[in-house]
Parts: structure tokens; C-alpha cells; sequence
């Protein structure tokens, strides 16, 4: 019998794409998200009647009982909790109220039902773990009978060349419980039985065994399509930003977390393009620099600017296709994987790029996603 899944906080539809590319019978019957272009986009690749533009902190375990969903996907807003976020508030930020009334109001109150789901799976930023947030929830899903397990994982780990790391919390209503021996205090760093842990330091992610990860160009588009303007580095960020960049090759194997200011951010917001790999970039840079200074502290006029000197690196951003096939909503071209469409995913015409840098720097890692759910599914034993 086909399980029925929940999407919560449900964006462009990553929990969804994930659960439709895993082996796990299942499909998700409603999902609810606030932001109007997400749900435009998530009704174009899912279609109609699944996702309604909804206030989460509205729902109530009348509605959701109804739906009698057997399990919940969950991705509930990260800026409470991200480090990046210096002011974050975590459980008093607002952005934070509606998971807190689901999982703290709601839940309880189907669990005395008889009617709450059987298993759960949450995604957030990493420092999630660290949160009160984190530990009310764990104690909370502890006296209602759930077994949980938490992960924080990289997408490298999963030969992905990107690094973004994020939590990861799975739970079972008891009689289910895991496979694995339970720790409430341990946070796992890889999926038991599926590869290596790694070495958390946040900006250089520390695999401990070697593992073959692709190289960029794998994911990249044709020559005609990233040689589109828009995606070349104005002169003017360069100019004052460009030595800030995390430039990367195609024949790198990582990139940094793209995040939903890129394009917007210089910092932190994701990797750059060094099409130009015969060039070398910290030279190149310094010889820019030094062009800089010497016209700083010269009189005379000079025809070529310093930023000229960084054309020919070929700095672009990555396109919203490519920010695609790394988050893995599709494949690279070269894959000989066939998942019945799911190579394709549409774009409501309308939808600027911006918004959709914006709403993919708010989305998941789907292989990564795939996994945990497959192991969430397979790792069942019953107490009965």
C-alpha cells in the first residue's frame, strides 16, 4: 500500500523530488509553503491540487488529521538557527514559530489521536544541532514514543562536488524503532552502512577516507549556454569584491554552499567560475592588485584599467541549471540514469533569476535526501 507523505515548508519541491527518485513506495499528497513563486514552481513540476500557499502556524490537527499522512517531510526556515546569522534568536525568532507549533501543539495531540504520523524526516542548517530548538524537540519526540536519529551530512560524501552541510533529523513512532543501537547525545556524520563519516570545520569538510568525488564540469552547461552575459562578473564587483570570491575550476572537485543571496553576496554566498584553467588565479590576482595600487598613487591617466587583467580568467557564476544538477533535481547530461522525466524541471516563465537563485539557496540536496529516506524506511524494527 502506497504511503502518504506530508511536505512541509515545501519550496521549489526538493523533499518531494527526493522521495520520488527513492526506492520507497510512497507518494506526497499535500504540501503547504507561504512563499507564492515557491508554490508556482512546485505546482509546475508537480502539478495542480498538491500545494496550497499556506500560514504553517494556521494548521491545526483537525486538518492534518484528516489527511492521514503516514509520514512528514519537513524543511523548516534555517535563519534562526544559521551561523551566519549573527542576530539569530533561534526558538524566539518568529521565522521559527510555526515548526515549534507543529511539532510542539499539533503533534502531541495526534499521537493521542492514534493519528500521527509514523515516521518524520527534518532538514535545517547546520547549527540546528546546537540549538534549544533542537533539544525541547528531541525530549518532546522522546515522551510521545518516536526513536529519532540525527545526522549532519555533506553532499561530498555522497561523491557530490559540493560542500553543503546540513542536519538532518529522522524519527520513528514506536513500535518502530531503528536498526542502529540508540544515542539520543550522538549526531552522526554519515548514514550507517553508506559511507564514511568526515571531519566537521565548517569551511574545509574533511572526508576520513578518500572518496571519489566528480569534478565540476560534469555539471556544467554546454559552452553556447555559459557563455550567456548575465552570468559574467560585472567589472564593478570585481573591481572592489573579486578577491573575496571562492573561485573554483571545472576541474575541481567541491564548491562551496550556494546559498540564497548568490549572485547578491560576495562572501558566503557560493562559488565562482574560473572558466580559464590555463591561467594562474592567485597570480593573476596579484598582478590586479598591484595594478591597482599603481594607479592609486599615479598621476598619470591609464587607458587599460586593473580590472581588464581579470577578463581573462573567465569568472562567471554558475547558472540556475547547473545550481540544478548539483542539488541533484536533475542529472548531469552524461548520466545514463532514467528516472521517467525527472532529468527535466521546469521554470514558470515569468520567474526572474534571481528569484530562482533565491529559491534553490533555500532548497535541499535531493540525493542526500534519498538516501536518508531509503535508510529511514529500510532500517526498521519493530518492538512488537
Amino acid at each position: 500500500m502506497t504511503i502518504q507523505a506530508i511536505e512541509f515548508y515545501s519550496g521549489i519541491g526538493g523533499l518531494h523530488r527526493a522521495l520520488q527518485k527513492s526506492n520507497v513506495d510512497a507518494t506526497v499528497i499535500r504540501a503547504f509553503d507561504w512563499d507564492q513563486t515557491a508554490c508556482r514552481v512546485y505546482e509546475e513540476n508537480h502539478g495542480k491540487g498538491v500545494v496550497s500557499k499556506t500560514d504553517i502556524s494556521t494548521l491545526d490537527e483537525h486538518r492534518l488529521a484528516a489527511l492521514n499522512a503516514s509520514l512528514w517531510l519537513l524543511s523548516p526556515s534555517c535563519q534562526p538557527y544559521t551561523v551566519l546569522n549573527h542576530a539569530s534568536k533561534g526558538a524566539e525568532d518568529p521565522r521559527a514559530k510555526s515548526f515549534i507549533h507543529l511539532m510542539f501543539n499539533v503533534l502531541p495531540v495526534l499521537v493521542g489521536l492514534g493519528r500521527a504520523p509514523a515516521r518524520l524526516l527534518v532538514e535545517n542548517v547546520a547549527g540546528f544541532e546546537k540549538s534549544s530548538t533542537r533539544k525541547s524537540l528531541i525530549q518532546k519526540l522522546a515522551s510521545l514514543g518516536y526513536a529519532t536519529m540525527e545526522f549532519l551530512l555533506t553532499p561530498l560524501q555522497f561523491g557530490i562536488p559540493n560542500s553543503r552541510l546540513r542536519y538532518y533529523l529522522l524519527a520513528k513512532l514506536r513500535p518502530l524503532r531503528f536498526t542502529t543501537s540508540e544515542n539520543p547525545e550522538r549526531v552522526w556524520t554519515n548514514i550507517p552502512g553508506h559511507g564514511d563519516p568526515w571531519v566537521d570545520d565548517r569551511m574545509h569538510t574533511v572526508l576520513i577516507r578518500e572518496l571519489p568525488v566528480a569534478p565540476l564540469r560534469r555539471y556544467l552547461d554546454s559552452c553556447d549556454m555559459a557563455a550567456n552575459e548575465s552570468l559574467r562578473i560585472p567589472d564593478r564587483v570585481l573591481e572592489k569584491w573579486g578577491r573575496l570570491f571562492d573561485i573554483v575550476l571545472p576541474s575541481s572537485s567541491r564548491s562551496c554552499c550556494f546559498t540564497r543571496g548568490y549572485t547578491q553576496m560576495v562572501e558566503r554566498g557560493g562559488s565562482i567560475l574560473q572558466m580559464n584553467e590555463e591561467l594562474d588565479t592567485t597570480e593573476t590576482f596579484n598582478e590586479f592588485l598591484a595594478a591597482q595600487e599603481e594607479r592609486r598613487n599615479s598621476a598619470l591617466d591609464v587607458d587599460k584599467t586593473p580590472v581588464a587583467i581579470l577578463h581573462p580568467l573567465g569568472l562567471r557564476y554558475f547558472s540556475p541549471s547547473e545550481l540544478l544538477r548539483l542539488f541533484n533535481f536533475t542529472h548531469p547530461p552524461d548520466s545514463s540514469e532514467v528516472e521517467g522525466g525527472l532529468r527535466v524541471f521546469n521554470w514558470p516563465k515569468d520567474v526572474s533569476e534571481k528569484s530562482k537563485y533565491r529559491l534553490l539557496g533555500n532548497s535541499v540536496n535531493v540525493e542526500v535526501v534519498r538516501q536518508l529516506l531509503e535508510y529511514l524506511f529500510e532500517s526498521d524494527v519493530s518492538d512488537s
